[in-house]
């Protein structure tokens, strides 16, 4: 039997490589309307095009360079042993937790919003000078928002996008806030997923775009 080369058995495909070149965080009211596809079909231009997002999404805008977004998820898992046995017999996944932690640069509603844990669609500027005040509360109650995160990778028809919906995702931490002169103000924030009790789901992920459209076969999906 002749001997088989590694290269022989390996599928190596440098265009799958995919980067984050830009994206957004967006996220609006839990009541909401969530989107239901990243793209669509423009049937006139014959081009694949992102898909508008319901009325109410903000973006946070800019987000820092070098943390960009971090995607975690923890899971805990409980082993049952048997006796004889050195490995576990049965392994139960009995918690599976997403977050996403990001660091807004701009200093907006929506970010005070978040940073602070406040609502703060009621608070009007003062006539004439245009300042905005707002307390933190004493007691804040958990605040749930939608969130739909995306990303670009190429552009024109090389653009892909890549999103991922969360429907129901809280403020779970913040982290501490610098006040200097060699530094922008941000605004750290991780937000944790939750199931939406209507969309039956933590967390949704698309992948999109002319040029996904195009590598299809190649990575596995049936051609349309």
């Amino acid at each position: 039997m002749p001997n088989t080369a590694l290269s022989e058995l390996q599928t190596l495909q440098n265009e799958l490589i995919r980067k984050a070149l830009q994206g957004s965080v967006f996220t609006a009211a839990e009541s909401a309307t969530l989107p239901s596809t990243l793209t669509t079909w423009n049937a006139t231009d014959l081009q694949v095009e992102l898909t508008p997002l319901p009325s109410g999404y903000t973006d946070t805008g800019h987000i820092t360079k070098d943390d960009g977004l971090t995607w975690a998820r923890a899971t805990d898992i409980a082993d049952v042993t048997s006796w004889g046995e050195i490995t576990p017999t049965r392994r139960d996944i009995t918690s599976d937790v997403t977050t996403l932690q990001f660091t807004a640069q701009e200093t907006k509603l929506r970010t005070l919003e978040l940073y602070n844990n406040v609502d703060l669609s009621a608070v009007t500027p003062t006539a004439n000078t245009g300042e905005v005040a707002f307390s933190q509360a004493s007691r804040p109650s958990t605040r749930y928002f939608r969130v739909f995160a995306i990303n670009q990778d190429g552009s024109g028809t090389d653009a892909i996008w890549v999103g991922r919906l969360l429907p129901r995702a809280m403020v779970s931490e913040i982290a501490d806030q610098q006040w200097v002169d060699g530094n922008e103000m941000s605004y750290q924030i991780t937000l944790t997923a939750e199931v939406d009790s209507t969309a039956g789901y933590s967390v949704r992920h698309f992948f999109g775009g002319p040029k996904w459209k195009t590598l299809l076969t190649d990575m596995g999906f049936p051609a349309v």
